[in-house]
């Protein structure tokens, strides 16, 4: 790859990451329909960590006051607020560990197609709609532990490209009653130990792998990453009251419609 290559695959990769329209479809786009070369297991290491500091930096506060909190808790043998709200993320996280294991072979062989991508950026963007006009209540809920796992749950369902990994945790946190800041923060939260898991398990395949390193290209794919993704999640909460999930609805299914109408051709 090339310095602008380079540079326009970490901005998908940091912009896509935590919006709901899957930027495990955007990133398969250029190499399918454009003909770019493969980024490499390097690269997708460098940009996930983009990504993942991110959104550390962003909820640090967040982070280091639910961890105060199960400290306490753990202290003093009685849950608080945020010890409590820190085990429905750990329960909300636990299901794609072991699917994402079993089924990272398959998904990597057999499904990242356009056709997958087209099919899937349509179907979960209708139920990304259906669940934020029907679901949502004026009065949202809190999350429980039954909302944590179904939203664990239908996390897994984005090993699938074009799903969304951000966009399935959205829906299905709002089918549970919950309002769209919450279900936003909630699947940005949870993005941190599904990257770390796929941050992982890339990391274990790239030590194995014998390409050389081109480390001034990580380094910038890295940094375009964590920008992108922060001012994207910074721009996301500022404004999902307001414009709701509907502008990225539509765009998924003309997306979509783009690329059954590109297969066709």
């Amino acid at each position: 790859m090339d310095v602008t290559q380079t540079v326009i695959l970490a901005m998908i990769q940091g912009i896509t990451e935590y919006l709901p329209i899957s930027s495990s479809a955007h990133l398969i786009l250029p190499f399918e329909v454009l003909g770019w070369p493969d980024q490499g297991l390097a690269f997708d290491v460098a940009v996930h960590v983009g990504s993942l500091s991110a959104v550390l930096v962003y909820f640090h506060r967040t982070l280091l006051r639910l961890l105060v909190g199960t400290w306490r808790a753990l202290i003093r043998r009685k849950h608080n607020k945020d010890s409590r709200f820190a085990g429905l993320l750990i329960i909300a996280s636990l299901p794609i560990i072991p699917i994402g294991f079993m089924l990272n072979d398959l998904v990597e062989t057999s499904l990242r197609t356009v056709l997958v991508v087209a099919m899937t950026t349509i179907l979960f963007g209708i139920a990304l709609w259906v669940a934020d006009r029907y679901f949502r209540t004026a009065t949202p809920k809190s999350l429980n532990w039954q909302s944590a796992l179904v939203i664990g749950i239908a996390q897994c369902l984005a090993l699938v490209p074009g799903v969304s990994r951000s966009g399935i945790t959205m829906t299905a946190a709002l089918m549970m009653g919950l309002g769209r800041e919450a279900a936003a923060r909630i699947s940005f939260l949870l993005a941190i130990p599904t990257i770390l898991g796929a941050g992982a398990l890339k990391t274990s395949e790239l030590l194995t792998a014998t390409q050389p390193v081109p480390w001034n290209l990580l380094a910038l794919g890295t940094l375009v990453s964590a920008v992108s993704a922060f001012t994207c999640i910074y721009l996301f909460l500022t404004t999902i009251n307001r414009i709701g999930f509907l502008p990225f609805v539509i765009y998924r299914l003309m997306l979509g419609s783009a690329l059954l109408m590109w297969l066709m051709l």
